[in-house]
């Protein structure tokens, strides 16, 4: 494996920027996930032509207005706010280590999320998955930052190479695998069966009173998040150029570590594990911003929209619906396959 997949590093300088080819590409994502939202709002059981789900929107108070706004949007909301808090989070981490395999679910963050929910709920208090938003996000948030700190302690060597920490966390994802297993089998048969379909990453128990918190944590990272920005375009130019400009590197590092780590444990409290969309969108998103630099909003933006539209395809692709999580690993794995292939092709 090399250290670099990917024919221009993330790392890269930036070049002049284009700011209104940057607006333009913002606005053409942002116009896409409106029409997705809107054909999303009218798929199902009960199909609703666009004209209907505008009408709907409104609250009128008829049964499609039921079906839209109680029964779908909140799916919708989460599949936009957790694809978009994904997606930031592995802008975040592909920035930092340099490479586009820096992603949560890649170096084990997004694995030891899942590992705090399982000890939470079934390791420890020996109850279902059922134990509520708090109990899952707290198991999910020490799990994840505890991972964190693992991966970054041990690939420490006079700083943190991001080639090293990916290494690591590979490693440390396999192990938590198997911790996860072994759980598994020790919990009752109906805890498990039940804890190993929520580790499949779902959207489809989502209602209001998930989605509302969780767009509540999202706001409250927010300006964390902002705070980050700068020091992490400075980083992007390497360690030695960022301490010159008075960057205090590695308490940065960890800090924006923190955030990307917060945003994972969000998501994975509340649907599970979803693979890959952390992974793919910041990449891709790089490509059609035509960024030598990796673009936060725009990551957010398409990971949105890969979300989104993954959720559809596991609503509607086969007689009976699947959880996103498994459409998001067959995608992702797609991509990844064919990001090796290019590589194998340009050396």
């Amino acid at each position: 494996m090399t250290a670099d997949l990917d024919p221009r590093p993330a790392s890269a300088p930036r070049l002049t920027h284009r700011p209104v080819r940057s607006m333009l590409v913002a606005a053409g994502l942002c116009l896409a996930l409106i029409i997705l939202t809107i054909i999303a709002l009218g798929m199902g059981d009960y199909p609703l032509n666009p004209s209907e789900v505008l009408t709907a929107l409104t609250g009128s108070g008829d049964f499609d207005s039921t079906v839209v706004l109680q029964w779908r949007l909140p799916r919708i909301t989460a599949a936009l706010v957790f694809g978009a808090a994904l997606a930031v989070s592995g802008a975040l981490f592909q920035t930092l280590t340099r490479n586009p395999l820096g992603s949560p679910d890649i170096i084990g963050f997004s694995t030891g999320a899942y590992t705090g929910v399982l000890l939470a709920t079934v390791g420890i208090g020996g109850a279902t998955l059922a134990n509520g938003l708090i109990g899952t996000a707290l198991g999910a948030l020490i799990g994840g930052l505890g991972t964190a700190l693992l991966v970054y302690f041990l690939a420490y060597r006079q700083g943190v190479q991001g080639f090293r920490l990916i290494v690591v966390g590979i490693g440390v994802t396999a192990a938590l695998h198997a911790v996860n297993s072994w759980i598994l089998l020790r919990a009752q048969t109906e805890t498990a069966m039940s804890a190993a379909i929520w580790g499949a990453g779902s959207l489809g128990l989502t209602s209001w009173a998930d989605v509302l918190p969780a767009i509540g944590i999202v706001l409250a990272v927010l300006p964390l998040l902002l705070m980050t920005v700068r020091p992490l375009r400075q980083l992007e130019l390497g360690d030695d150029v960022a301490a010159s400009h008075g960057v205090r590197v590695e308490p940065t590092r960890l800090v924006i570590l923190g955030v990307g780590v917060l945003l994972t444990a969000l998501v994975t409290a509340a649907t599970g594990p979803i693979a890959f969309v952390a992974l793919a969108a910041p990449q891709i998103a790089r490509l059609v911003a035509r960024s030598p630099g990796i673009p936060l909003v725009h990551s957010a933006l398409m990971g949105a929209l890969v979300l989104l539209g993954s959720d559809m395809i596991a609503q509607q692709a086969l007689a009976q619906p699947i959880p996103v999580g498994m459409v998001t690993v067959i995608l992702g794995g797609g991509y990844l396959a064919a990001l090796l292939a290019y590589q194998a092709r340009r050396d």
